[in-house]
């Protein structure tokens, strides 16, 4: 399984206001493991870089001069992550100025627009966390801190070094919950092998494979009202006692 954890750096927050890709950085995963290739870009994006934009990742104007534009770029990027799984956090940022970008290109060479999503799949990593972590905060700061990632090289945003933090929160998240005594001979905990959609998580572990699923607000809503019939009829049931 191919994946690559990608982010990018732009002159603004909206393409409808023109704005355009200034840095790429993708870091690759094969089975769960970093290889050590990754894809680095920056990129002349024609136009100039919003003073909010600046303040965020640091990255300016004349620093961008003498950078390749996108069309120059796109092939090698391209062929990098095509036919990979993408690991982004914020998905629709990134894909939505990708696609922008790569529809521009389609405008100067007279051909047809491609979309990123034809090329890869995609897993958001915010909407992941906002499904695990309802109602907290699912920055990438955040996750760092929730899953104990150092991320104290962060002083501004930088698309690679995101990527690589990305990479570790995605795996640590996904990753070996040994809370639930998932453990093999070795200490290792059980490794998720994909996040597929909402609770659900398919395990694998020593040659097994199996599913788990956290409970719908209604099952939850069930057992609670079974946990009730047993308080009637018995001396309170025995999970909801105090230790």
């Amino acid at each position: 399984m191919r994946q690559i954890v990608l982010d990018t750096e732009t002159t603004g927050l909206d393409t409808a206001d023109g704005h355009r890709i200034i840095e790429i950085g993708c870091v690759e995963l094969v089975n769960r493991r970093l290889t050590g290739r990754h894809y680095h870009q920056y990129i002349n994006p024609q136009r100039e870089v919003d003073p909010g934009a600046y303040e965020v990742h640091g990255i300016g104007n004349d620093f961008l001069a003498d950078k390749p534009v996108f069309g120059h770029i796109a092939d090698d990027f391209l062929q990098f992550i095509t036919g990979a799984e993408l690991i982004i956090h914020n998905a629709p940022f990134d894909i939505g100025f990708l696609d922008y970008e790569l529809e521009l290109l389609a405008q100067v060479n007279g051909s047809n627009s491609r979309s990123i999503s034809d090329l890869c799949g995609v897993i958001d990593t915010l909407q992941m966390a906002r499904s695990l972590h309802p109602g907290q905060r699912n920055t990438l700061d955040a996750l760092c801190v929730r899953y104990g990632v150092d991320n104290s090289s962060r002083d501004l945003h930088g698309a690679l070094l995101d990527s690589e933090i990305l990479a570790d929160v995605y795996l640590t998240m996904t990753g070996g919950q040994t809370d639930l005594s998932l453990q093999t001979d070795s200490g290792r905990g059980a490794e998720f092998s994909e996040w597929v959609q909402g609770e659900i998580y398919r395990v694998s572990r020593e040659g097994l494979s199996f599913t788990v699923q956290k409970a719908s607000e209604q099952e939850l809503a069930e057992h609670e009202a079974y946990l009730a019939m047993l308080d009637k009829k018995s001396d309170g049931a025995l999970w909801r006692r105090q230790s």
